[in-house]
């Protein structure tokens, strides 16, 4: 009587290890939410994560209104172009293989610059080139990651800097809309998280310095870094 061979039980899947990436793009999103918070009431009306306020921006600032800078404003576009080029670089090279390694090393070098803009801020407050410094790092960290998570395509969240298709989405499929919406706690948890990172971020900056929201963003990212898994 021959005995049937045992199965060996299936290898834990490495990529399984960690936080789902719903939850890693949606503290993200709260990032985003500080980053914006300190750019525009820190550097002078200007964005570093959300391109298409900066648009805007730069349209007022052409126009001659006070208040805003050309100069800032495209020192942050071209900075976030930049940083979005490394990002498809990067996606091309690792982005078929692990996506637990390629959202981890995204989010290593996010958490790295915008590190190095929290330092930049505590050690040169008021030096003629910190917020020249500022605006380049943060803007580069936000185009890199945008290339990365639309790269990801995790549905509902393929930016997390920018909320008018989420806001479009979550109208027009609701009950009111044509009822089709499926998805309107993942829309509505990300309208959330921007709008809390928003209101820390502006906090912190009116009441103490550009320093610690910027140093909250880039601890948040480490640590993302070191526990996102490579699942939705």
């Amino acid at each position: 009587m021959t005995t049937a061979p045992t199965q060996e039980p299936p290898a834990p899947d490495p990529e399984a290890r960690g936080l789902r990436l719903v939850v890693v793009l949606l503290s993200l999103t709260v990032v985003s939410g500080l980053i914006d918070a300190v750019s525009y009431l820190g550097f002078g009306r200007v964005f570093t994560a959300n391109m298409t306020g900066n648009v805007v921006v730069l349209g007022f600032a052409a126009a001659g209104a006070p208040g805003f800078s050309v100069p800032h404003t495209a020192t942050s576009l071209g900075c976030f172009l930049l940083g979005a080029v490394t990002g498809g670089r990067l996606a091309a090279h690792v982005g078929n293989g692990s996506r637990r390694r390629w959202t981890r090393l995204t989010l290593a070098a996010e958490a790295a610059l915008v590190g190095l803009s929290a330092a930049v801020a505590f050690a040169w407050p008021h030096a003629t080139g910190t917020i020249y410094a500022l605006i380049a790092f943060t803007g580069y960290a936000m185009g890199l990651r945008n290339a990365t998570v639309r790269k990801l395509g995790i549905a509902d969240l393929t930016t997390t800097t920018v909320l008018t298709m989420t806001l479009t989405g979550l109208a027009a499929d609701s009950r009111l809309g044509d009822a089709t919406s499926h998805r309107s706690p993942r829309r509505t948890a990300a309208v959330i998280a921007m709008f809390a990172g928003a209101c820390l971020g502006a906090w912190l900056v009116l009441h103490h310095s550009l320093g610690i929201p910027l140093l909250i963003a880039a601890l948040t990212s480490g640590v993302l870094a070191v526990a996102a898994s490579g699942r939705e």
